[in-house]
């Protein structure tokens, strides 16, 4: 095999691109096996109680329709370990938009007419969805999302904080957030001879065909999960959700292949939220900002159904020096959707409050908000006491600051004007953990000097393919068009989900080491590959159980500029700027499309994006993409995202941390802390809407500052 030029690292066009502007790419709900038929959810109409009586007699009547399951008659399924998947197993209905039925028909049609005109009796129950900070079912748990302890205390808060020559004690708000992915979540499911296929809008096909072999009571190794190309998931397909079990249990009992895909409405109460929190934060520091007491402490809700803990304190235990803190969890299970995962779980909503509090303290002490962050700089980890493999932090602060052109900035708010517009600009720091998970690889060379990779990874719309041959390519010391790779399916080695900013290095390193391999095997040979290829065989198993002896995060800073408009309230971003200190950048092109859209998401989340709990109806009003409002092309202007190299020599062989979460990090805060310079209004509560603006405007002194 001919050496080629180090591809890793270089604008590589993604592979997969062209097959899906033209529609040749196929998504979950375009596989149509023959006699596929269709299948339609129908969600609970009351907020808590049971099913008291199912009629089913006129939808079945219509013309086509094949069945109507419910607890009544759905097969039955092992007990699974996330609850939210036990659908159709009894009559208790949780919260409002669980299911309780699914229609099947010979089109989709006619699904959603009988699903229409199914007659749902309830015994409906009191219910308790509102989450207030003085709730009286607040418990502390154990652990939050990710293993976390649910709290940490390091040296004596309180005598510190009470010792303090400046004290700030703040409480700041976000509402529950929905992940409206472009994709709905989709499957199609076929039995043949007791082995199930499953085409799923899924993170990771190999979670999948997991959690359905436990709940059909089958070997995984009859079920073939296939999740070759998703749109999109910001972790709402991390898990496995509703469509493709139900999906599964429908082909099962009508004997015909089953096709489902939620209707986006509905998509609010079954496929997990970002959690609405209240945060307190207290801080003490010197006369020179130096912090000497942290406190952060999280009021956040969970469902009946499961518990899920937004771990939006954890950041704290990270970012700055803090000899003396508390960071703590307390969560109140209410009957509500369960939460789950969404892009950048616990940093995203706990940054916001730390990066706004901090952005306070340096109001309250005099000094510019990117020194004040310098300061506090720690040599290690504050919660762990490890050394850090990298953090380059301060680099980010000061690049960002150069190329935003933050030297010179007038420090008092509301003093640059044109006309009606209020400007101003904020920074906020950024950090998000590196995850590893084990996985393995196979690489194999044929005679014609070609080179396929596979693995189980999947492309959630971030270039995994791309990436992944630039990886192989590198290491065979071959040309990239001479590496394929095979993704997305449960059949190929394992790889974790495509979530946790982990999916590349995870899937990554086995496939570096599978190429590695291979590349020795193949000079050992002399070039003489026999006709059957060569082909190596690697996984991570025994690398991924070393715990390191370092804490690795990734780090970044964002800079925002942003307009108040003091006739109407409305707050628009003129300006957006990132710089990240990931690892190694493996592809720029697809890494900024990463950073720009995540730091677009950040956007929405100050500005736009809330899902309001009706306390009445017990359900989620924006429920679709009229009422939910994400960030148009109107309101995204100007965005850059930059990075520093950084080499990180106690990561994985392809050097990279994971970049898919670091930038919706520190975007809300920067947004919120830019609002305050132009107005000298501090608001706390997102997000920075019209009618929460205006307001105060004309009365700074209101409430929520």
């Amino acid at each position: 095999m001919t050496h080629a030029s180090a591809s890793l690292g270089t604008p590589v066009v993604r592979r997969e691109g062209r097959d899906k502007v033209t529609g040749a790419a196929r998504y979950a709900a375009e596989h149509t096996p023959p006699g596929c038929v269709h299948a339609w959810p129908v969600p609970a109409a009351v907020a808590r109680g049971r099913v008291a009586a199912v009629h089913a007699d006129e939808a079945l009547a219509l013309p086509g329709v094949l069945a109507v399951l419910s607890h009544l008659n759905a097969p039955r399924l092992h007990a699974a370990g996330d609850a939210t998947l036990m659908l159709l197993q009894d009559d208790r209905v949780p919260h409002r938009g669980w299911y309780v039925a699914l229609v099947v028909a010979d089109t989709l049609e006619g699904a959603r007419a009988a699903a229409e005109v199914l007659r749902v009796e309830y015994e409906s129950d009191d219910h308790d969805v509102l989450l207030t900070p003085d709730h009286p079912g607040l418990y502390t748990p154990d652990k939050a999302n990710g293993g976390f302890p649910g709290v940490r205390e390091r040296g004596d808060f309180d005598a510190a904080f009470a010792a303090a020559a400046v004290r700030l004690d703040a409480t700041y708000t976000t509402p529950a957030l929905h992940n409206h992915p472009m994709e709905p979540h989709a499957a199609t499911a076929h039995w043949h001879d007791g082995r199930l296929t499953v085409h799923d809008s899924s993170q990771g096909a190999g979670a999948v065909r997991q959690v359905l072999a436990g709940l059909f009571g089958i070997a995984k190794q009859e079920i073939t999960v296939v999740s070759e190309h998703v749109g999109g998931g910001f972790g709402a397909k991390g898990t496995p959700r509703p469509q493709v079990v139900l999906a599964a249990m429908a082909a099962r009992h009508t004997g015909r292949p089953v096709k489902l895909a939620l209707p986006r409405r509905q998509l609010a109460a079954v496929v997990g939220h970002r959690p609405p929190t209240v945060q307190r934060v207290r801080i003490g520091a010197g006369a020179d900002g130096v912090v000497t007491a942290l406190a952060h402490e999280i009021v956040t809700h969970t469902s009946t159904v499961r518990e899920f803990v937004e771990q939006a304190a954890v950041p704290a235990r990270v970012m700055y020096t803090s000899p003396n803190s508390r960071t703590s969890h307390r969560v109140a299970k209410l009957d509500v959707p369960s939460p789950s995962w969404m892009r950048a779980p616990g940093e995203a909503s706990g940054m916001y409050a730390l990066e706004s509090a901090m952005d306070e303290l340096a109001v309250a002490v005099g000094v510019d908000p990117v020194e004040l962050r310098l300061r506090n700089e720690p040599q290690t980890e504050p919660d762990s006491g490890k050394p850090f493999s990298s953090r380059h932090l301060v680099d980010c602060l000061r690049e960002g600051a150069r190329r935003f052109g933050w030297q010179g900035r007038d420090p008092r708010p509301g003093v640059r004007r044109e006309g009606d517009l209020l400007l101003g600009t904020g920074v906020a720091a950024a950090t998000y953990p590196v995850f590893l998970a084990p996985g393995a690889a196979t690489a194999r060379a044929a005679r014609d000097g070609t080179c396929l990779i596979r693995v189980d990874a999947t492309d959630i719309g971030t270039g995994a393919r791309t990436v992944l041959a630039q990886i192989a390519a590198d290491a065979l010391g071959v040309p990239l068009e001479s590496v394929r790779v095979d993704i997305g399916s449960s059949d190929l080695p394992k790889g974790t989900v495509a979530g946790g900013s982990a999916g590349t290095a995870s899937w990554g390193w086995p496939v570096h080491k599978a190429a590695v391999e291979l590349a020795e095997r193949l000079r050992e040979l002399r070039g003489a590959v026999p006709p059957e290829g060569v082909t190596v065989y690697a996984d991570t198993d025994e690398e991924c159980r070393r715990e390191s002896p370092y804490a690795q995060h990734a780090f970044g800073a964002h800079f925002a500029e942003v307009q108040v408009d003091t006739a109407t309230g409305e707050v628009r971003v003129r300006r957006l700027l990132g710089v990240f200190a990931a690892g190694r950048i493996l592809n720029p092109l697809t890494a900024r499309s990463q950073f720009v859209g995540a730091m677009t998401m950040g956007l929405g989340m100050a500005l736009t994006e809330t899902s309001a709990m009706d306390a009445v109806f017990g359900d989620y009003p924006e429920c679709d993409l009229a009422s939910y409002h994400v960030p148009a092309c109107a309101d995204v202007t100007a965005i850059e995202a930059h990075w520093i190299d950084e080499e990180d020599p106690h990561l994985n062989p392809v050097g990279g941390k994971g970049i898919g979460e670091l930038g919706i990090v520190g975007t809300a805060a920067a947004v919120a802390n830019a609002m305050y310079h132009a107005s000298g209004v501090r608001l706390r509560d997102l997000p920075l809407t019209p009618d929460r603006v205006l307001p105060r405007l004309k009365d700074p002194l209101g409430p929520g500052r």
